[in-house]
């Protein structure tokens, strides 16, 4: 994979962080949580589509389509584990 591939895809997934976080609201540290989760699924959901020899909506060397998949599936996750709410006594 070659450098405007990667900087492609983290601008990519940075993107559907910035949208998650736009979408569902927080402060400046959902935004950072947000595309940190969007960026970790990206490059899972690249890397297992690889291993699986799945292409779908790829550009270059980049499997977009499992990629977005992936972010997705971790930033909805991700989202669900950060409703944790403390309780104090």
């Amino acid at each position: 994979m070659n450098l405007p591939a990667i900087l492609f895809g983290i601008v990519l997934s940075s993107a559907y962080g910035t949208a998650f976080h736009f979408w569902k609201g927080g402060s400046l540290n959902k935004l950072i949580y947000y595309v940190i989760l969007a960026w970790v699924g990206f490059w899972i959901g690249n890397y297992v589509g690889g291993l699986l020899g799945w292409s779908f909506a790829a550009i270059g060397p980049i499997n977009t389509g499992l990629a977005t998949l992936g972010s997705a599936v971790l930033l909805f996750f991700g989202e669900w584990l950060g409703r944790v709410e403390v309780i104090r006594k």
